[in-house]
Protein backbone atom coordinates (compact mmCIF):
# COMPACT_ATOMS: atom_id res chain seq x y z
CA UNK A 1 0.00 0.00 0.00
CA UNK A 2 3.24 1.79 0.67
CA UNK A 3 3.53 5.07 -2.03
CA UNK A 4 5.65 4.84 -5.44
CA UNK A 5 8.56 7.13 -5.60
CA UNK A 6 10.08 8.43 -9.01
CA UNK A 7 13.85 9.37 -8.75
CA UNK A 8 14.47 11.38 -5.73
CA UNK A 9 10.74 12.70 -5.67
CA UNK A 10 8.67 11.11 -3.66
CA UNK A 11 4.86 11.13 -4.11
CA UNK A 12 2.84 11.50 -0.12
CA UNK A 13 1.23 8.81 1.40
CA UNK A 14 -2.48 8.84 1.59
CA UNK A 15 -4.51 9.77 4.89
CA UNK A 16 -7.65 6.85 5.52
CA UNK A 17 -9.91 7.80 8.33
CA UNK A 18 -11.82 4.14 8.60
CA UNK A 19 -15.11 3.87 10.65
CA UNK A 20 -14.61 0.36 12.77
CA UNK A 21 -18.24 0.31 13.63
CA UNK A 22 -19.80 -0.02 17.65
CA UNK A 23 -17.10 -2.41 18.40
CA UNK A 24 -18.28 -6.04 17.23
CA UNK A 25 -15.13 -6.91 14.89
CA UNK A 26 -17.49 -8.76 12.68
CA UNK A 27 -19.15 -5.08 12.16
CA UNK A 28 -16.11 -3.74 10.14
CA UNK A 29 -16.78 -3.25 6.49
CA UNK A 30 -14.90 -5.69 3.97
CA UNK A 31 -13.28 -2.33 2.87
CA UNK A 32 -12.22 -1.30 6.12
CA UNK A 33 -10.82 -4.33 6.66
CA UNK A 34 -8.97 -4.28 3.56
CA UNK A 35 -7.10 -0.62 4.42
CA UNK A 36 -6.12 -1.79 7.65
CA UNK A 37 -4.62 -5.06 6.61
CA UNK A 38 -2.73 -3.09 3.91
CA UNK A 39 -1.56 -0.01 6.25
CA UNK A 40 2.03 1.51 6.30
CA UNK A 41 1.08 3.33 9.53
CA UNK A 42 -2.25 2.34 11.64
CA UNK A 43 -3.11 5.13 14.08
CA UNK A 44 -5.57 5.61 16.95
CA UNK A 45 -6.69 7.01 19.93
CA UNK A 46 -6.51 5.80 23.53
CA UNK A 47 -7.00 7.20 27.19
CA UNK A 48 -5.21 8.30 29.49
CA UNK A 49 -3.89 4.66 30.90
CA UNK A 50 -6.57 3.06 28.94
CA UNK A 51 -6.06 0.22 26.04
CA UNK A 52 -7.57 1.82 22.81
CA UNK A 53 -11.34 0.39 22.00
CA UNK A 54 -10.21 1.12 18.10
CA UNK A 55 -7.25 -0.99 18.49
CA UNK A 56 -9.11 -3.87 20.27
CA UNK A 57 -11.59 -3.91 17.84
CA UNK A 58 -9.22 -4.05 14.76
CA UNK A 59 -6.73 -6.46 16.73
CA UNK A 60 -7.44 -9.12 14.02
CA UNK A 61 -6.73 -6.95 10.65
CA UNK A 62 -3.58 -4.81 11.80
CA UNK A 63 -0.41 -6.34 9.63
CA UNK A 64 2.59 -7.11 11.75
CA UNK A 65 4.57 -4.74 9.52
CA UNK A 66 2.66 -2.00 10.24
CA UNK A 67 3.47 0.86 12.19
CA UNK A 68 1.71 1.76 14.72
CA UNK A 69 1.16 5.30 16.62
CA UNK A 70 -0.60 5.70 19.22
CA UNK A 71 -2.57 8.91 19.88
CA UNK A 72 -3.03 9.13 24.03
CA UNK A 73 -5.07 12.25 25.34
CA UNK A 74 -3.83 13.98 27.75
CA UNK A 75 -6.83 14.48 29.65
CA UNK A 76 -10.54 13.11 29.69
CA UNK A 77 -11.99 13.20 32.67
CA UNK A 78 -9.44 14.67 34.91
CA UNK A 79 -7.51 17.74 35.82
CA UNK A 80 -4.82 19.27 33.60
CA UNK A 81 -2.18 21.88 34.80
CA UNK A 82 -1.85 23.19 31.23
CA UNK A 83 -2.01 26.92 31.30
CA UNK A 84 -4.82 26.94 28.76
CA UNK A 85 -6.94 24.39 30.59
CA UNK A 86 -9.02 21.10 29.25
CA UNK A 87 -9.40 23.66 25.75
CA UNK A 88 -5.38 24.11 25.04
CA UNK A 89 -4.18 21.19 26.46
CA UNK A 90 -6.34 19.26 23.57
CA UNK A 91 -5.27 22.12 20.74
CA UNK A 92 -1.46 20.79 21.97
CA UNK A 93 -2.63 17.41 21.75
CA UNK A 94 -4.03 17.61 18.11
CA UNK A 95 -1.20 19.87 16.98
CA UNK A 96 1.39 17.15 17.93
CA UNK A 97 -0.95 14.52 16.52
CA UNK A 98 -1.21 16.25 13.44
CA UNK A 99 2.69 16.80 12.97
CA UNK A 100 3.54 12.92 13.85
CA UNK A 101 1.13 11.59 11.12
CA UNK A 102 2.02 14.30 8.62
CA UNK A 103 5.81 13.15 8.89
CA UNK A 104 4.57 9.46 8.00
CA UNK A 105 2.39 11.44 5.15
CA UNK A 106 5.40 13.18 3.60
CA UNK A 107 7.85 9.98 3.90
CA UNK A 108 5.63 8.30 1.48
CA UNK A 109 3.52 6.43 3.80
CA UNK A 110 -0.46 5.43 3.71
CA UNK A 111 -2.00 5.86 7.03
CA UNK A 112 -4.98 4.45 8.44
CA UNK A 113 -7.04 6.21 11.76
CA UNK A 114 -8.98 3.79 13.40
CA UNK A 115 -12.31 5.42 14.27
CA UNK A 116 -14.93 3.62 16.28
CA UNK A 117 -18.33 4.32 15.36
CA UNK A 118 -18.20 6.70 12.34
CA UNK A 119 -14.98 8.81 11.68
CA UNK A 120 -17.45 12.10 10.87
CA UNK A 121 -19.78 11.12 13.65
CA UNK A 122 -18.74 13.08 17.27
CA UNK A 123 -15.35 11.05 15.69
CA UNK A 124 -11.83 12.10 17.16
CA UNK A 125 -10.56 11.95 13.37
CA UNK A 126 -12.45 14.96 12.45
CA UNK A 127 -9.42 17.14 14.12
CA UNK A 128 -6.92 15.32 12.01
CA UNK A 129 -8.51 15.55 8.93
CA UNK A 130 -8.95 19.54 9.45
CA UNK A 131 -5.25 19.26 10.33
CA UNK A 132 -4.13 17.67 7.57
CA UNK A 133 -6.61 17.60 4.21
CA UNK A 134 -5.40 20.48 2.91
CA UNK A 135 -1.93 19.12 2.45
CA UNK A 136 -2.50 15.48 1.64
CA UNK A 137 -4.91 13.24 0.09
CA UNK A 138 -8.14 12.16 2.69
CA UNK A 139 -10.31 9.41 2.07
CA UNK A 140 -13.20 8.51 4.52
CA UNK A 141 -14.85 4.96 5.42
CA UNK A 142 -17.58 5.17 6.82
CA UNK A 143 -18.67 2.85 9.93
CA UNK A 144 -21.52 2.00 11.34
CA UNK A 145 -22.48 4.20 13.76
CA UNK A 146 -23.31 3.57 17.61
CA UNK A 147 -26.62 4.54 17.83
CA UNK A 148 -27.50 1.85 15.24
CA UNK A 149 -26.00 -0.81 16.48
CA UNK A 150 -28.05 0.58 19.84
CA UNK A 151 -31.02 0.61 18.70
CA UNK A 152 -30.56 -2.94 16.66
CA UNK A 153 -29.57 -4.45 20.23
CA UNK A 154 -32.66 -3.16 21.76
CA UNK A 155 -34.58 -3.80 18.46
CA UNK A 156 -36.59 -0.46 18.98
CA UNK A 157 -37.83 1.10 15.98
CA UNK A 158 -36.12 4.72 15.90
CA UNK A 159 -38.47 6.44 13.16
CA UNK A 160 -40.70 5.85 11.04
CA UNK A 161 -42.67 7.76 8.45
CA UNK A 162 -42.23 11.30 8.35
CA UNK A 163 -40.50 11.38 11.83
CA UNK A 164 -37.58 13.08 12.17
CA UNK A 165 -34.42 12.33 14.06
CA UNK A 166 -32.51 14.19 16.79
CA UNK A 167 -29.21 13.47 17.94
CA UNK A 168 -27.96 15.20 20.92
CA UNK A 169 -24.90 15.18 22.83
CA UNK A 170 -25.55 14.90 27.07
CA UNK A 171 -22.76 17.55 27.37
CA UNK A 172 -25.45 20.39 27.03
CA UNK A 173 -27.27 21.95 29.13
CA UNK A 174 -29.77 20.46 31.31
CA UNK A 175 -32.83 23.05 30.60
CA UNK A 176 -31.60 22.77 26.31
CA UNK A 177 -31.59 19.27 26.62
CA UNK A 178 -35.09 18.70 27.86
CA UNK A 179 -36.41 21.41 25.50
CA UNK A 180 -34.90 19.33 22.40
CA UNK A 181 -36.23 16.08 23.89
CA UNK A 182 -39.69 17.47 24.31
CA UNK A 183 -39.36 18.94 20.48
CA UNK A 184 -38.24 15.76 18.74
CA UNK A 185 -39.64 12.60 17.32
CA UNK A 186 -36.84 10.04 17.77
CA UNK A 187 -33.75 10.85 19.73
CA UNK A 188 -30.62 9.50 20.45
CA UNK A 189 -28.55 10.81 23.62
CA UNK A 190 -24.76 10.49 23.15
CA UNK A 191 -22.20 11.20 25.44
CA UNK A 192 -23.32 9.93 28.50
CA UNK A 193 -21.10 8.93 31.24
CA UNK A 194 -20.67 11.95 33.79
CA UNK A 195 -23.62 13.50 31.97
CA UNK A 196 -25.98 10.73 32.61
CA UNK A 197 -27.85 12.18 35.48
CA UNK A 198 -27.97 15.50 34.27
CA UNK A 199 -29.64 13.47 31.19
CA UNK A 200 -32.35 11.74 33.27
CA UNK A 201 -33.58 14.32 34.66
CA UNK A 202 -34.04 16.42 31.25
CA UNK A 203 -35.99 13.37 30.00
CA UNK A 204 -38.43 13.68 33.11
CA UNK A 205 -38.79 17.00 32.55
CA UNK A 206 -39.49 16.78 28.88
CA UNK A 207 -41.93 13.97 29.79
CA UNK A 208 -39.89 10.98 28.18
CA UNK A 209 -38.35 9.61 30.64
CA UNK A 210 -41.07 6.20 30.53
CA UNK A 211 -40.12 5.34 26.76
CA UNK A 212 -36.29 6.16 27.21
CA UNK A 213 -34.02 2.92 26.96
CA UNK A 214 -30.49 2.98 27.78
CA UNK A 215 -27.74 0.53 26.06
CA UNK A 216 -24.03 -0.04 26.96
CA UNK A 217 -21.14 -0.81 24.85
CA UNK A 218 -23.55 -1.81 22.03
CA UNK A 219 -22.71 -4.90 20.37
CA UNK A 220 -19.90 -5.79 22.41
CA UNK A 221 -19.95 -9.07 24.67
CA UNK A 222 -20.76 -7.28 27.14
CA UNK A 223 -23.07 -5.09 26.49
CA UNK A 224 -26.25 -3.71 29.06
CA UNK A 225 -30.17 -2.80 27.58
CA UNK A 226 -32.51 -1.27 30.49
CA UNK A 227 -34.88 1.29 31.08
CA UNK A 228 -33.28 4.42 31.27
CA UNK A 229 -35.12 4.89 34.73
CA UNK A 230 -33.40 1.75 36.54
CA UNK A 231 -29.85 2.70 35.59
CA UNK A 232 -27.41 3.14 38.26
CA UNK A 233 -25.61 6.48 37.40
CA UNK A 234 -22.64 5.13 38.90
CA UNK A 235 -22.18 2.85 36.67
CA UNK A 236 -22.71 4.66 33.40
CA UNK A 237 -19.40 4.52 30.74
CA UNK A 238 -18.78 6.71 27.97
CA UNK A 239 -19.61 4.02 25.79
CA UNK A 240 -23.40 4.54 26.38
CA UNK A 241 -26.22 5.96 25.19
CA UNK A 242 -30.17 6.55 25.60
CA UNK A 243 -32.51 6.03 22.58
CA UNK A 244 -36.04 7.16 22.67
CA UNK A 245 -38.60 6.33 20.19
CA UNK A 246 -40.65 8.45 17.66
CA UNK A 247 -43.30 5.98 18.56
CA UNK A 248 -43.36 7.27 22.09
CA UNK A 249 -43.55 10.69 20.92
CA UNK A 250 -47.08 9.99 18.71
CA UNK A 251 -50.07 9.94 21.70
CA UNK A 252 -53.40 8.88 20.16
CA UNK A 253 -54.16 12.38 20.46
CA UNK A 254 -52.02 14.05 17.96
CA UNK A 255 -51.73 11.13 15.73
CA UNK A 256 -55.84 11.22 15.46
CA UNK A 257 -55.77 15.44 15.20
CA UNK A 258 -53.07 14.63 12.50
CA UNK A 259 -55.34 12.37 10.54
CA UNK A 260 -58.20 14.83 10.42
CA UNK A 261 -55.88 17.51 9.25
CA UNK A 262 -54.82 15.15 6.55
CA UNK A 263 -51.03 15.36 7.97
CA UNK A 264 -49.94 18.76 9.90
CA UNK A 265 -46.57 17.47 10.13
CA UNK A 266 -46.13 16.94 6.38
CA UNK A 267 -48.89 14.53 5.46
CA UNK A 268 -48.15 11.92 8.10
CA UNK A 269 -51.05 9.62 7.95
CA UNK A 270 -52.24 10.31 10.92
CA UNK A 271 -52.18 7.14 13.74
CA UNK A 272 -52.44 4.08 11.00
CA UNK A 273 -49.35 2.92 8.92
CA UNK A 274 -50.49 4.42 5.40
CA UNK A 275 -51.24 1.79 3.20
CA UNK A 276 -48.33 2.38 0.53
CA UNK A 277 -45.89 2.02 2.72
CA UNK A 278 -46.41 -1.41 2.48
CA UNK A 279 -46.98 -1.77 6.69
CA UNK A 280 -50.57 -3.00 7.94
CA UNK A 281 -52.31 -0.22 9.30
CA UNK A 282 -52.48 -1.06 13.27
CA UNK A 283 -55.59 1.41 14.71
CA UNK A 284 -55.30 3.42 17.96
CA UNK A 285 -57.95 4.24 20.20
CA UNK A 286 -58.74 8.13 20.23
CA UNK A 287 -58.25 9.98 23.60
CA UNK A 288 -62.30 10.14 23.36
CA UNK A 289 -62.07 6.32 23.84
CA UNK A 290 -59.84 6.48 26.48
CA UNK A 291 -61.87 8.54 28.79
CA UNK A 292 -64.30 6.64 31.24
CA UNK A 293 -67.61 6.40 29.85
CA UNK A 294 -69.93 9.78 30.31
CA UNK A 295 -67.51 11.72 30.73
CA UNK A 296 -67.84 14.67 28.45
CA UNK A 297 -65.03 15.83 26.26
CA UNK A 298 -63.86 19.48 27.11
CA UNK A 299 -63.64 21.13 23.52
CA UNK A 300 -62.09 24.08 24.38
CA UNK A 301 -59.01 26.08 23.11
CA UNK A 302 -57.41 28.41 24.92
CA UNK A 303 -55.47 31.31 23.24
CA UNK A 304 -52.52 32.56 25.81
CA UNK A 305 -50.59 35.85 25.77
CA UNK A 306 -47.49 35.79 27.47
CA UNK A 307 -46.85 38.84 27.12
CA UNK A 308 -43.35 40.69 25.69
CA UNK A 309 -40.39 38.15 27.18
CA UNK A 310 -39.80 38.30 31.07
CA UNK A 311 -41.67 35.31 33.15
CA UNK A 312 -42.81 37.81 35.91
CA UNK A 313 -44.85 39.51 32.70
CA UNK A 314 -46.78 36.75 32.49
CA UNK A 315 -50.11 36.74 33.94
CA UNK A 316 -51.03 34.54 36.94
CA UNK A 317 -54.02 33.54 34.65
CA UNK A 318 -52.14 32.40 31.63
CA UNK A 319 -49.68 30.68 34.03
CA UNK A 320 -52.49 28.53 35.83
CA UNK A 321 -53.52 28.00 32.11
CA UNK A 322 -50.34 26.70 30.45
CA UNK A 323 -50.06 24.44 33.63
CA UNK A 324 -52.94 22.27 32.99
CA UNK A 325 -52.66 21.75 28.99
CA UNK A 326 -51.37 18.69 27.43
CA UNK A 327 -50.12 20.11 24.18
CA UNK A 328 -49.01 23.79 23.48
CA UNK A 329 -48.79 25.38 20.01
CA UNK A 330 -47.26 28.45 18.59
CA UNK A 331 -44.59 30.34 16.88
CA UNK A 332 -40.59 28.59 18.24
CA UNK A 333 -39.19 30.80 19.81
CA UNK A 334 -43.12 31.50 21.63
CA UNK A 335 -43.04 28.07 22.56
CA UNK A 336 -40.04 27.89 23.91
CA UNK A 337 -40.82 30.13 26.56
CA UNK A 338 -43.13 28.02 28.10
CA UNK A 339 -41.92 26.30 31.14
CA UNK A 340 -41.37 23.03 30.10
CA UNK A 341 -42.42 19.81 31.96
CA UNK A 342 -43.11 16.20 32.07
CA UNK A 343 -46.66 15.23 29.92
CA UNK A 344 -46.26 18.88 27.85
CA UNK A 345 -46.09 18.04 24.03
CA UNK A 346 -44.49 21.04 22.16
CA UNK A 347 -45.76 22.05 18.40
CA UNK A 348 -43.31 24.52 16.72
CA UNK A 349 -43.56 26.07 13.82
CA UNK A 350 -42.72 28.82 11.46
CA UNK A 351 -43.76 32.81 11.81
CA UNK A 352 -45.61 32.43 8.14
CA UNK A 353 -48.27 29.51 9.25
CA UNK A 354 -50.02 30.99 11.47
CA UNK A 355 -53.69 29.24 10.09
CA UNK A 356 -51.86 25.98 9.80
CA UNK A 357 -51.01 25.71 13.68
CA UNK A 358 -54.66 26.86 14.79
CA UNK A 359 -56.28 24.00 12.96
CA UNK A 360 -53.28 21.93 14.44
CA UNK A 361 -54.76 23.37 17.20
CA UNK A 362 -58.48 22.85 16.78
CA UNK A 363 -57.61 19.54 15.96
CA UNK A 364 -56.24 18.12 18.85
CA UNK A 365 -58.92 20.50 21.39
CA UNK A 366 -61.91 19.21 19.28
CA UNK A 367 -60.50 15.70 19.81
CA UNK A 368 -60.76 16.64 23.30
CA UNK A 369 -56.89 17.88 23.88
CA UNK A 370 -56.05 20.15 26.29
CA UNK A 371 -54.40 22.56 24.04
CA UNK A 372 -53.17 26.12 24.16
CA UNK A 373 -51.91 28.37 21.05
CA UNK A 374 -49.05 30.78 22.82
CA UNK A 375 -48.21 34.23 21.27
CA UNK A 376 -46.14 37.03 22.56
CA UNK A 377 -47.47 40.19 24.20
CA UNK A 378 -51.51 39.93 23.80
CA UNK A 379 -52.95 37.16 21.79
CA UNK A 380 -55.08 40.03 20.34
CA UNK A 381 -53.05 42.13 19.70
CA UNK A 382 -51.36 41.21 16.02
CA UNK A 383 -51.18 37.76 17.52
CA UNK A 384 -52.83 34.43 17.17
CA UNK A 385 -56.16 35.02 18.32
CA UNK A 386 -57.75 36.22 15.00
CA UNK A 387 -55.77 33.61 12.82
CA UNK A 388 -57.43 31.23 15.66
CA UNK A 389 -60.75 32.80 15.11
CA UNK A 390 -60.16 32.58 11.44
CA UNK A 391 -59.23 28.48 11.03
CA UNK A 392 -62.02 28.15 13.73
CA UNK A 393 -64.99 29.95 11.38
CA UNK A 394 -64.94 26.20 9.27
CA UNK A 395 -67.91 24.37 10.32
CA UNK A 396 -66.01 21.63 11.22
CA UNK A 397 -64.74 23.11 14.24
CA UNK A 398 -68.24 24.56 15.69
CA UNK A 399 -67.69 21.81 18.46
CA UNK A 400 -64.88 23.65 19.72
CA UNK A 401 -64.76 26.83 22.08
CA UNK A 402 -62.21 29.50 21.82
CA UNK A 403 -61.23 31.24 24.98
CA UNK A 404 -58.43 34.33 24.53
CA UNK A 405 -56.37 34.83 27.98
CA UNK A 406 -54.88 38.32 27.98
CA UNK A 407 -51.55 39.12 27.75
CA UNK A 408 -49.27 42.34 28.50
CA UNK A 409 -48.64 43.81 24.82
CA UNK A 410 -45.36 45.10 23.48
CA UNK A 411 -47.38 48.60 23.71
CA UNK A 412 -47.91 48.39 26.91
CA UNK A 413 -44.73 47.50 28.10
CA UNK A 414 -42.99 50.02 25.71
CA UNK A 415 -45.20 52.57 27.26
CA UNK A 416 -44.39 51.99 30.84
CA UNK A 417 -40.73 52.07 30.26
CA UNK A 418 -40.77 55.46 28.42
CA UNK A 419 -43.26 56.55 30.85
CA UNK A 420 -47.11 57.85 30.00
CA UNK A 421 -47.37 58.69 25.90
CA UNK A 422 -50.62 56.53 25.73
CA UNK A 423 -51.86 57.96 28.57
CA UNK A 424 -54.55 59.93 26.10
CA UNK A 425 -56.34 58.77 22.79
CA UNK A 426 -53.94 56.60 20.22
CA UNK A 427 -53.33 54.15 17.47
CA UNK A 428 -51.90 51.05 16.58
CA UNK A 429 -50.52 50.27 13.10
CA UNK A 430 -48.41 47.18 11.73
CA UNK A 431 -45.76 48.46 9.14
CA UNK A 432 -46.09 44.77 7.83
CA UNK A 433 -47.57 44.31 4.10
CA UNK A 434 -48.06 40.53 4.30
CA UNK A 435 -51.48 40.52 4.98
CA UNK A 436 -52.88 44.08 3.84
CA UNK A 437 -51.37 46.33 1.09
CA UNK A 438 -49.07 48.90 1.49
CA UNK A 439 -51.64 51.89 0.36
CA UNK A 440 -54.04 50.36 3.17
CA UNK A 441 -50.89 51.39 5.47
CA UNK A 442 -50.04 54.75 4.32
CA UNK A 443 -54.25 55.34 4.29
CA UNK A 444 -54.12 54.62 7.64
CA UNK A 445 -50.80 56.69 8.80
CA UNK A 446 -52.08 59.72 7.06
CA UNK A 447 -55.79 59.50 8.82
CA UNK A 448 -53.59 58.93 12.19
CA UNK A 449 -51.41 61.64 11.68
CA UNK A 450 -54.24 63.93 10.59
CA UNK A 451 -56.32 63.14 13.79
CA UNK A 452 -53.20 63.74 15.62
CA UNK A 453 -53.00 60.86 17.93
CA UNK A 454 -50.15 59.35 19.58
CA UNK A 455 -49.10 56.36 17.12
CA UNK A 456 -47.90 52.61 18.17
CA UNK A 457 -46.27 51.02 15.44
CA UNK A 458 -45.47 46.98 15.27
CA UNK A 459 -43.15 45.06 12.73
CA UNK A 460 -41.65 48.49 11.83
CA UNK A 461 -38.33 47.41 9.46
CA UNK A 462 -37.52 44.10 8.62
CA UNK A 463 -34.87 42.39 5.82
CA UNK A 464 -37.88 42.13 3.03
CA UNK A 465 -39.06 45.56 4.15
CA UNK A 466 -36.34 47.95 4.66
CA UNK A 467 -37.45 50.72 3.63
CA UNK A 468 -40.81 51.23 4.99
CA UNK A 469 -39.79 53.46 8.34
CA UNK A 470 -38.50 56.11 6.08
CA UNK A 471 -41.93 55.82 4.19
CA UNK A 472 -43.48 56.30 7.43
CA UNK A 473 -41.80 58.98 8.55
CA UNK A 474 -42.06 61.13 5.05
CA UNK A 475 -45.98 60.15 5.83
CA UNK A 476 -46.31 61.61 9.23
CA UNK A 477 -43.94 64.76 8.55
CA UNK A 478 -46.48 65.78 5.79
CA UNK A 479 -48.71 66.49 8.98
CA UNK A 480 -46.80 66.83 11.92
CA UNK A 481 -43.96 68.86 13.57
CA UNK A 482 -40.46 67.75 13.05
CA UNK A 483 -40.16 67.94 16.86
CA UNK A 484 -42.61 65.61 17.78
CA UNK A 485 -41.25 63.02 20.10
CA UNK A 486 -40.65 59.49 18.85
CA UNK A 487 -39.52 56.71 21.70
CA UNK A 488 -38.11 53.85 19.96
CA UNK A 489 -38.03 51.03 22.43
CA UNK A 490 -36.12 47.81 21.62
CA UNK A 491 -35.98 44.39 23.18
CA UNK A 492 -37.79 45.99 26.00
CA UNK A 493 -38.21 43.98 29.53
CA UNK A 494 -35.06 41.33 28.17
CA UNK A 495 -31.72 41.83 29.08
CA UNK A 496 -30.75 43.30 25.34
CA UNK A 497 -33.38 46.50 26.61
CA UNK A 498 -32.91 49.79 25.04
CA UNK A 499 -34.71 52.98 25.33
CA UNK A 500 -34.21 55.94 22.77
CA UNK A 501 -36.18 59.34 22.63
CA UNK A 502 -35.54 60.98 19.85
CA UNK A 503 -37.91 63.04 17.10
CA UNK A 504 -39.82 62.49 14.21
CA UNK A 505 -37.42 64.68 12.29
CA UNK A 506 -34.10 63.24 14.10
CA UNK A 507 -35.01 59.62 13.69
CA UNK A 508 -32.99 57.36 11.62
CA UNK A 509 -35.11 54.57 9.96
CA UNK A 510 -31.92 52.35 9.44
CA UNK A 511 -31.31 51.75 13.50
CA UNK A 512 -34.56 50.34 13.67
CA UNK A 513 -35.55 46.94 13.13
CA UNK A 514 -38.25 44.15 14.25
CA UNK A 515 -37.39 44.26 17.44
CA UNK A 516 -38.35 47.31 17.88
CA UNK A 517 -41.60 49.35 18.51
CA UNK A 518 -42.47 53.07 17.91
CA UNK A 519 -44.63 55.34 19.58
CA UNK A 520 -44.98 58.62 18.01
CA UNK A 521 -46.38 61.56 20.44
CA UNK A 522 -49.24 63.57 19.47
CA UNK A 523 -48.90 67.12 19.08
CA UNK A 524 -49.37 67.54 23.00
CA UNK A 525 -47.13 65.09 24.22
CA UNK A 526 -44.02 66.01 26.38
CA UNK A 527 -40.46 64.85 27.70
CA UNK A 528 -39.93 65.81 31.41
CA UNK A 529 -36.53 67.06 32.12
CA UNK A 530 -35.43 63.90 33.83
CA UNK A 531 -36.57 61.97 30.04
CA UNK A 532 -39.76 60.71 30.61
CA UNK A 533 -42.12 60.76 27.93
CA UNK A 534 -46.41 61.34 28.88
CA UNK A 535 -49.31 62.30 26.82
CA UNK A 536 -52.07 64.81 28.80
CA UNK A 537 -55.43 63.21 28.87
CA UNK A 538 -56.81 66.06 28.14
CA UNK A 539 -57.01 67.93 24.80
CA UNK A 540 -57.30 71.80 24.45
CA UNK A 541 -59.97 72.91 22.16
Amino acid sequence: MSASTSGAELTPGRLWGVGLGPGDPELVTLKAARLIGAADVVAYHAGVGKASNARRTAAGLIPPTAVEEVLRYPVTTGLTDHPGGYAGAMADFYTDAVARLAAHLEAGRDVVVLAEGDPLFYGSFMYLHDGLADRFTCEVVPGVPAFAAATATAALPLVRQTDVLTVLPGTLPQGELARRLADADGAVVMKLGRTFRKVREALALAGRLDHATYVERASMATERVLPVADVDPDTVPYFSLVVVTGDSRHGPGRRVAEQAAGGARGGRAGNNCAPDDGYPAVAQPTTAQLRPPGTPAPAELLVVGLGPGPANWLTAEAEQALAGVDHVVGYAPYVDRVPRRAGLQRHASGNTVELDRARLALDLARDGERVAVVSGGDAGVFGMASAVFEAADDPAYAGVEVRVLPGVSAVQAVAARAGAPIGADFAVVSLSDRLKPWAVVEQRLRAVAEADLVLAVYNPRSRARPDQVGHLQKVLLEHRDPATVVVVGRDVGRAEESLDVTTLGGLDPTTVDMKCLLLVGASSTRVTEGGRVWTPRYVEG
